[in-house]
């Protein structure tokens, strides 16, 4: 398999050579392109190999390499190549981080050169070390005294690279490692964002499905113990009883997977109530009025999905058990803490939040969620009829009320 890796050179625009036909790019121009280009180029490999070009040609090298560092630390892949025998190259896609002159630039953290070939000459098994090249010059990629890759020149004389231009290629190797220790924060919080996505999928699961299937496993000895003893109005009861949890997890997994493909809105959790209540009466037939006195609402992401699905749940829970034909969500600032309410005018909660498997579940997933907001739940009746659920949390530090 001989194929080179692919490479860009650097623009033509940003060179220019002297009457000696040696490469000379203004530092600051190198530098501000570099800076250009950590925001708004998402693919490292290309930028460091858009890179290569440029350093090669301002060395008056006649080949180039850039590798970085593999997530074990042990080894430099290979990223971009320029110039390289197809035979060489095979062999260089990954090298010990100690071998030869990439190795004592990556003890020294500091640019390196060497006309000992012997290890590049060994590894390769191929006559261009030596002969083709007689220097081989490591620059490394670094990052607050972490060493992240490095750029290998080589060159065709065993002429040392200038002062100036060593100089530059530090400045080049710090951009372009605050650009791969970038790269690797953001992998990083990608992993940390689908570790927690599905940490919150095993809570929905625990929250809200599971509690319905626990109701059935303790139903079903019961079913079988009145079936045992030929009890056929018990049967009935625990039969009517498991049918109604069945249904129950049916619509709370319909439910669970409605809530992941549709999730909330990422400008935060205002326009995601409003998309709720935009929706609400389109879904359910009940009307819903959203009165907002609290527009500066100071919640960290985290704490605004609680508060978000803890009210698609209060409505849910509306929808499914009140029989009203109308719904308030409010929301304000009372003495220091956030109160979130939701009030329908339906049948009241007399005898409802403990005789009712469904809006029993319902409460326990919004309490669950309220332990991560050091909040309160409250179920009373309204003020004229019907049912308030109330979310009650402090405001952060720094939020006043009356700068509201």
């Amino acid at each position: 398999m001989n194929q080179e890796v692919g490479v860009q050179a650097a623009p033509s625009s940003a060179i220019k050579t002297s009457a000696h036909g040696t490469y000379k790019i203004p530092a600051l121009r190198v530098l501000s392109e570099i800076t250009s280009s950590l925001s708004s180029d998402n693919n490292l490999d290309s930028l460091l190999e858009r890179f290569l070009g440029t350093m090669v040609k301002l060395a008056g090298a006649d080949a180039g390499a850039v590798r970085v560092l593999t997530a074990d630390g042990l080894y430099l892949r290979l990223v971009g190549a320029l110039g390289l025998p197809p035979e060489v190259l095979e062999q260089e896609r990954y090298i010990p981080v100690d071998c030869g002159v990439c190795g004592e630039a990556a003890r020294a953290h500091t640019a390196h050169n060497s006309t000992d070939l012997k290890a590049c000459e060994e590894r390769t098994a191929h006559g261009y070390f030596g002969k083709q090249c007689l220097r081989v010059v490591a620059v490394p990629l670094r990052y607050q005294g972490k060493m992240l890759g490095v750029y290998n020149l080589f060159m065709a004389t065993d002429s040392p690279v200038p002062e100036d231009v060593s100089l530059l290629f530090q400045s080049i190797s710090e951009h372009l490692g605050m650009a791969l220790e970038n790269a690797r924060l953001t992998r990083e919080n990608l992993r940390i964002s689908l570790t927690n996505e599905r940490q919150m999928l095993a809570n929905e699961l625990h929250d809200s499905l599971a509690q319905t299937m626990a109701y059935m496993k303790m139903r079903l000895p019961l079913l079988r113990d009145a079936v045992a003893n030929r009890d056929e109005a018990r049967s009935n009861k625990y039969v009517n009883d498991l049918g109604q949890a069945l249904d129950s997890a049916y619509a709370e997994l319909r439910e669970l997977l409605t809530q992941f493909r549709n999730r909330m809105d990422p400008r935060g959790l205002l326009p995601a109530l409003y998309d709720i209540v935009g929706n609400f009466y389109d879904k359910t037939g009940i009307t819903i009025d959203f009165i907002n006195h609290a527009p500066d609402i100071n919640l960290s992401p985290d704490q605004e999905v609680q508060v978000y699905h803890i009210v698609r749940e209060a409505l849910n829970n509306v929808s499914k058990h009140s029989r009203a034909n109308h719904v308030s969500l409010a929301v304000e600032i009372r003495q220091s803490r956030y109160v979130i309410s939701v009030e329908d005018n339906g049948i009241g909660i007399t005898g409802k939040v403990n005789t009712d498997s469904g809006m029993h579940l319902g409460l326990n997933i919004m309490r669950e969620r309220a332990k991560h907001l050091n909040a309160e739940v409250t179920v009373t009746p309204g003020d004229k009829a019907g049912t308030r659920v109330t979310l009650s949390f402090p405001v952060s530090a720094g939020h006043r009320e009356d700068s509201l």
